[in-house]
């Protein structure tokens, strides 16, 4: 944890310093220096004055007395140790009460170079994890207005970070996080308004952050409607569907049409905030590879009309939308009537919220359509639709490894 490899870093320079003084002291004794209240010690055999030298460094010199007779150097070397060795000690001490009583101002004062990430859910995790494979040493910071104490220790734990509690657009906290020395600031918060509102301060406060700030936004509505501010120019803007979305269209989509002669069929199952953005990176990169696109969705109409009014790229390809549920045998009848999936090597992409219909879904249009190159989406990692996956010819992608695989280098650099 943080808080250990602080303590590492002032054990590093104070065991050093102890050991001189612990040779001053002996070296004294050695050279033949009395001691006003023990001047048998003179006498006395190499263990005995190891043992007054260290005895130094808990009560100083006031059960032996002071340093009498013997050459000038030696009693030097002793009086160094005399003063030396308490001194060592009362520091330590004094730092070891100053950790106990303020850790977290203790530890945010040491701070430099380091990276401050808001928020501790999900995002933060896949984040953390993908940081510690390039920057394992990188000192790190993780804000959040309430944070569990199960998962305060398991970000100390497993990352090694510091967790500190409090409102990242409060101006003392933002004083008290050293950002002034800091390379990034990665906002990944619940609260996408409140994520806005901390990059304008920060950028107002430290405008050497410029571009180091990397803010996610939940809502593709709010994101789009702030790109053409200057908090969001100013930063690095994504949404998490965005990202994955993008790796399964740059990785796995564009290689399969490209290898096809004819124009392809792309089914999208579920159109969320995932199936949206699926559908403008098929737009941005690879839309003359595309003939007819399928949409469904329990609320297909509305989101249609909601992404159509934030796209503004051009549609070269029938559309098609069927507005129902995935799970119902009717929404897949009426598919069947105006996109033939028996031909050709159709996509269809099972993007709902909902891993255990999709994989089901996907068994079914595998078994009933076994030419079609079916995806099926989990949130998280699972170890059961991979092998379910490769029984069957699916191809099983979970949201969190997508993120994990095409987080930026340019966000985990320093």
């Amino acid at each position: 944890m943080e808080q250990e490899s602080l303590g590492s870093a002032t054990i590093s320079w104070r065991w050093p310093v102890a050991l001189v003084l612990f040779l001053l002291a002996f070296g004294g004794l050695v050279s033949g220096v009395s001691l006003s209240e023990r001047p048998d010690v003179i006498h006395s055999d190499w263990l005995t004055k190891a043992y007054y030298s260290v005895g130094l460094f808990v009560v100083g010199g006031l059960d032996i007395g002071t340093p009498i007779d013997g050459s000038l150097l030696g009693r030097t070397a002793l009086w160094l140790a005399y003063f030396g060795s308490p001194a060592l000690t009362a520091s330590a001490v004094i730092e070891a009460v100053v950790t106990m009583v303020s850790p977290n101002r203790w530890k945010l004062k040491r701070l430099h170079d380091h990276v401050v990430i808001v928020g501790t859910g999900g995002l933060t995790t896949s984040y953390l994890r993908v940081l510690r494979k390039h920057a394992p040493n990188l000192s790190v910071v993780v804000v959040d207005e309430k944070i569990e104490f199960v998962r305060e220790q398991e970000l100390r734990q497993i990352f090694n970070v510091n967790v500190i509690t409090g409102d990242i657009t409060h101006d003392f906290l933002l004083g008290a996080l050293r950002l002034d020395r800091a390379i990034r600031v990665v906002l990944l918060g619940e609260d996408d308004f409140q994520s806005y509102e901390a990059a304008s301060k920060i950028l107002r406060q430290f405008p050497q952050l410029k571009s180091n700030i990397v803010l996610h936004c939940h809502r593709l509505r709010f994101m789009r409607a702030m790109q053409e501010t200057a908090v969001a120019k100013k930063s690095v803007t994504f949404n998490l569907y965005n990202l994955a979305a993008a790796g399964l269209v740059r990785d796995h989509l564009i290689g399969h049409f490209r290898k096809t002669a004819a124009r392809d069929v792309v089914v999208i199952a579920g159109f969320g905030r995932f199936g949206q953005t699926v559908l403008e990176e098929l737009q941005t990169y690879a839309a003359d590879e595309i003939a007819t696109v399928g949409i469904i969705d329990i609320d297909a109409n509305r989101r249609v009309l909601v992404a159509d009014e934030q796209r503004r790229l051009p549609e070269n390809y029938r559309r098609e939308v069927f507005q129902g549920d995935i799970a119902h045998p009717e929404v897949w009848q009426n598919i069947n009537a105006s996109i033939d999936l028996s031909k050709g090597e159709p996509t269809v992409i099972i993007g709902t919220g909902r891993a255990d219909e999709n994989l089901r879904t996907a068994l079914w249009l595998k078994q009933k359509y076994p030419n079609t190159m079916v995806f099926a989406r989990t949130n998280d990692k699972s170890e059961l639709a991979l092998e379910v996956g490769a029984e069957h010819d699916i191809n099983c992608f979970s949201i969190k490894q997508l993120i994990e695989d095409n987080i930026p280098l340019s966000w985990l650099n320093h």
